[in-house]
């Protein structure tokens, strides 16, 4: 979603519905989603709590569908690094690499949203749930696809391996246990994917 850099001018031409998942995205990543309620949401968004209701059955409908944008801008990023780099499943692995690594000033001080929402989200019947488990899955499916494309031996272990340095990144920047971590982040995505293509080409 758009930056909140300077948002009176900005929210104000935003249709209703797009202004209300504007400040609900603001409310939740500052102050987390049992935090705030649905009246904050529409004090922030300049509406009504009627008015939110008219576009979104309940307060977890809304939650589920901010998710679904966020999961739609990493999903996005796939896009791009297969445009980017047609053919070469190596570069890809790496170009996502990169979009993590570029995110992480970001989730220093404000969160991964899938985290924070998992967190809070212990019911695994919960709609907001099912759209990170959905998202998360989808995402080791084109990974996994990625990896076998590049030619490793076993893509399933090369994308777990991969999973867990990309999260495991955020959550690192996310509590500010180790330094330099996109740094690290590419420098260990690109060892795992160089030392499965080396160990495949002495098989």
């Amino acid at each position: 979603m758009a930056s909140t850099a300077g948002r009176p001018s900005r929210v104000a031409k935003l249709p209703p519905r797009e202004r209300i998942l504007d400040a609900a995205e603001e409310l939740f990543q500052r102050e987390g989603i049992r935090r705030v309620g649905v009246q904050a949401i529409a004090e922030r968004a300049e509406t009504t709590k009627m008015a939110i209701y008219r576009h979104f059955d309940t307060k977890d409908a809304l939650v589920a569908e901010w998710l679904r944008i966020v999961a739609a801008d990493y999903q996005a990023a796939f896009d791009r690094v297969e445009a980017e780099h047609p053919g070469r499943p190596r570069e890809q692995i790496l170009g996502l690499a990169r979009f993590i690594a570029e995110g992480l000033p970001a989730v220093s001080y404000r969160g991964c949203p899938f985290i924070n929402s998992l967190a809070e989200l212990p019911d695994r019947s919960h709609p907001a749930r099912q759209v990170i488990e959905q998202h998360k899955a989808l995402q080791m499916r084109r990974l996994i696809g990625m990896c076998a494309a590049a030619g490793l031996p076993d893509p399933e272990q090369a994308a777990a391996e991969i999973t867990f340095v990309l999260e495991g990144a955020q959550v690192s920047t996310q509590n500010g246990s180790v330094d330099r971590a996109g740094e690290r982040l590419l420098r260990i995505v690109g060892a795992i994917v160089d030392r499965r293509t080396a160990e495949k080409a002495g098989r």
